[in-house]
């Protein structure tokens, strides 16, 4: 009769939460140029897919160098849609790889953190031929951040 209890009480007990993905991922970060030498303008993008059955907007997105916030992204939200299901490029302000303040680093290496620390689900309707999105809630699984390093090059 134990026996019974123990197999009962154990088929009762919760299973333990599966891993789950969050339904946005940056897909990837990209600098250009790979290996930016100082003094040198360098143009941002990130890839953010989509696996949620809606479309998510409203990213706020934060972007480090060598550890340092780069105030350009401080409350700022990028209005693109990532439609479900699909990838989309999105453009980020540009940055110089040293200025005043923030020399070229002795290990001759550019750490870039973005993290994607918010987005919304959006909601989308049609009246009188004019589109509206309203937010629908927030993306659950957020912030994720990525990190890629950068080797400088020679001016």
């Amino acid at each position: 009769m134990r026996a019974a209890v123990l197999v009962v009480l154990a088929l009762a007990a919760p299973l333990p939460a599966q891993e789950k993905s969050p339904p946005l991922i940056l897909e990837s970060v990209r600098v250009e140029p790979a290996s930016p030498g100082p003094d040198t303008l360098c143009r941002l993008s990130v890839t953010v897919k989509n696996s949620g059955g809606r479309p998510a907007s409203a990213l706020e997105l934060a972007v480090k160098l060598n550890g340092r916030d780069l105030p350009a992204y401080k409350n700022r939200l990028y209005l693109k849609a990532v439609e479900p299901g699909a990838a989309r490029e999105i453009r980020l302000f540009n940055f110089w790889s040293t200025e005043a303040g923030r020399p070229a680093p002795a290990d001759g290496k550019l750490t870039l953190e973005v993290t994607l620390a918010r987005a919304a689900w959006m909601q989308r309707e049609t009246k009188d031929g004019a589109e509206t999105w309203t937010a629908a809630g927030p993306v659950e699984g957020l912030p994720l951040t990525k990190t890629v390093t950068l080797q400088m090059g020679k001016k």
